[in-house]
């Protein structure tokens, strides 16, 4: 069984502690991320202690903003092994999540963890943000669309701004240095319906490691154009 011990440790400093469900949940989640990360790849990162510290309190962190306290409908864009929507629907239950991932072997294990859990009010969907977002089911339905996808903020922005209802926001967990990237971004946002609320920078409890959070309000609808599909959000960003 796995030890969750640096999370224990780590969670205090967000302000938060987790009850013995929770705990016993991140030791399963830990467990099968760890056996069928040898089988297919979900993580290059397999320590501990590190698991506890890139994965769950880096998924944390924007509990901060105390914009994931209460009910609220969350798409999590990019999600890979389930980071940060499943550690933030672990912590608070109440939140109603969509997990949304390209690639279907993670899909596969993220629904195991789903089962294995119990967890409800939460689902995945195996495909490309671009179509997604289009969808009348899913497009401008979310309170909050959160993403730690390797991708330029430009390019994120036309991914995931479609997801927010108008009043909701979307919010970017990104590096610390993010000055000339949001600087590039703000075209892009604005032009899908978006305005820049703040910069929240966060320090991963149990490292140095500093992080910003971009929350980005959604003002107005956006236009029925965007997401652009066919890989144009990254290849050409706004």
């Amino acid at each position: 069984m796995s030890n969750i011990e640096t999370l224990l440790e780590g969670v205090g400093d967000l302000g938060i502690e987790l009850n013995e469900q929770q705990k016993k949940h991140f030791i399963k989640y830990k467990d099968l991320l760890k056996e069928w990360n040898e089988k297919i790849n979900i993580t290059a990162i397999t320590d501990d202690s590190e698991i506890d510290i890139k994965h769950f309190l880096d998924s944390l962190t924007p509990i901060v903003t105390k914009l994931f306290d209460g009910k609220k409908k969350i798409i999590d864009i990019g999600t890979g092994g389930g980071f940060p929507g499943l550690p933030l629907k672990i912590f608070n239950d109440e939140i109603q999540v969509t997990l949304l991932d390209s690639l279907n072997k993670r899909i596969i294990f993220l629904n195991e963890v789903i089962n294995t859990l119990g967890l409800k009010d939460i689902e995945t969907i195996h495909g490309r943000a671009e179509e997604f977002g289009k969808t009348p089911k899913y497009r401008e339905q979310y309170d909050i669309c959160i993403s730690r996808a390797v991708a330029s903020l430009n390019t994120l922005a036309e991914y995931c701004m479609p997801f927010v209802k108008v009043g909701g926001c979307f919010i970017a967990m990104k590096g610390s240095d993010i000055d000339e990237e949001l600087k590039e971004a703000e075209k892009g946002i604005k032009l899908l319906g978006g305005k820049v609320l703040k910069k929240e920078i966060v320090r991963i409890p149990k490292s140095d490691i500093v992080h910003s959070l971009i929350i980005i309000n959604k003002v107005q609808e956006t236009p029925t154009k965007y997401p652009r599909a066919g890989g144009k959000p990254k290849k050409n960003p706004l």
